[in-house]
């Protein structure tokens, strides 16, 4: 019996719809990553893009459990000396931006490289409800009822 190794001509992407009101960033990243590596499929390949394609909605309702609203920052780097730029989780979600925590959470758990950067761009956030991929039919995928510590009532 050979091993078989998928070829980016025979994947199959699908969409994937999750609602992220109410479930905790950290739990809810790994299972969108691991959707878009397409590690959840039988005929995965390390070296292959063979991953969904995610649709995350209501992102600015994610939670962070303990004092991670208060005590986790987020760093970036200007590009100019002494330009380290710091802010908390808690300034990012009450911004203009809060689906950037998602995006955040998700592309550290992707690999870094050609790849990863091409698995990232199969996802979309969004801070509300509404989203323009109804064409596409996504089927929503309920990670809520995975386990009942991936959501947590505010």
């Amino acid at each position: 019996m050979k091993t078989y190794s998928a070829k980016p001509a025979e994947v199959e992407k699908r969409w994937v719809l999750i609602d992220a009101k109410g479930l905790i960033v950290g739990r809810l990243a790994s299972i969108v990553a691991l959707r878009l590596r397409g590690k959840h499929k039988p005929t995965y390949t390390p070296h292959v893009d063979c991953g969904d394609n995610v649709i995350v909605i209501n992102a600015e309702q994610v939670v962070l459990t303990g004092r991670k609203l208060d005590r986790k920052v987020y760093h970036h780097h200007t590009g100019h000396i002494g330009g380290i730029k710091a802010r908390t989780a808690k300034f990012v979600l009450e911004g203009r931006f809060p689906q950037r925590i998602v995006e955040k959470a998700v592309e550290r758990m992707l690999p870094r490289g050609p790849l990863g950067r091409r698995q990232l761009g199969n996802l979309r956030v969004y801070k509300g409800p509404d989203h323009p991929h109804a064409a596409q039919q996504p089927e929503a995928l309920d990670i809520a009822a995975m386990n009942r510590k991936n959501t947590r009532s505010a």
